[in-house]
């Protein structure tokens, strides 16, 4: 018997944006059992031109997930969406006259009890053990970088007004985008993931978002972080978009028979 089971959910709301640009999906592999993605895309550029590139990063995911099988490689999976989005929506964006691009992050749970993840721009992975923050994925920004070279601290860089400067993001007509790789390995029940656009991360800090994850099923933490979302974004709130991957014990499988005396044939 498995040593966990997969429960999942996402979540999202407009904000006090007048369109949805953020698009998020999960995904079984048809072909590859035991296998599951999940995947978030932050839409840029002007009305309808978001939408349009989050709806690409999206497409390619689930094409390009549906033509997985058993020992492909999980890296370059998540490294091809990318690069093919990216295509796509360049030409797209020329054709529309608009200038679309999107940020990215994915995750994928294998049999062999393995995460692997990737992002390009400012959506974020958070692994929490339990109750507890792990990690997150460290974004392709501007006051990032900044936070890095100790000029300004996380706080600091929330309200920073280049906070909303990416270097890195799929689409872009002067740069290849690139991609950032996490692993974890030995999963285990308890283990959780969370994949965000900045329209939810901005509101929280890591121990209110993994008490949230830990404590509630994934349909119950979206209806808590939305609601505490909308409350501290005080009218002036993005797009909210998340993916919530839960490893939780399987339940235990009740006896479906009953025993009784047997009795002596004569």
């Amino acid at each position: 018997m498995s040593q966990y089971k997969i429960e999942a959910g996402t979540g999202q709301h407009i904000g006090d944006r007048q369109e949805q640009q953020d698009r998020v999906a999960l995904f079984a592999a048809p072909h590859a059992p035991g296998h599951m993605m999940a995947v978030l895309a932050d839409g840029m550029g002007g009305k309808s031109g978001g939408a349009l590139a989050a709806d690409q990063v999206i497409r390619t995911a689930k094409q390009l997930f549906d033509d997985f099988y058993p020992g492909n490689d999980v890296r370059s999976l998540l490294e091809n969406i990318v690069n093919e989005a990216h295509t796509v929506i360049k030409l797209a964006g020329v054709s529309a006259e608009k200038e679309p691009h999107s940020t990215f992050v994915a995750l994928v749970i294998t049999p062999q009890k393995q995460a692997i993840w990737a992002h390009t721009g400012d959506s974020r992975l958070y692994r929490f053990s339990g109750p507890n923050y792990a990690e997150r994925t460290k974004d392709h920004s501007y006051v990032e970088k900044l936070v890095d070279e100790g000029k300004i601290s996380p706080e600091e860089a929330k309200s920073h007004k280049l906070s909303n400067i990416l270097v890195n993001v799929i689409g872009s007509s002067t740069a290849v985008p690139y991609v950032t790789f996490g692993q974890y390995d030995h999963l285990k029940a308890t283990d959780c993931f969370l994949l965000c656009s900045d329209g939810l991360w901005h509101y929280f800090d890591d121990a209110e978002l993994s008490a949230a994850v830990a404590a509630n099923t994934p349909r119950q933490a979206a209806e808590l972080l939305i609601r505490k979302a909308r409350e501290r974004a005080a009218g002036r709130g993005d797009n909210c978009t998340f993916a919530i991957v839960k490893l939780i014990k399987p339940p235990v499988e009740a006896k479906t028979y009953t025993a009784q005396k047997m009795r002596r044939a004569v």
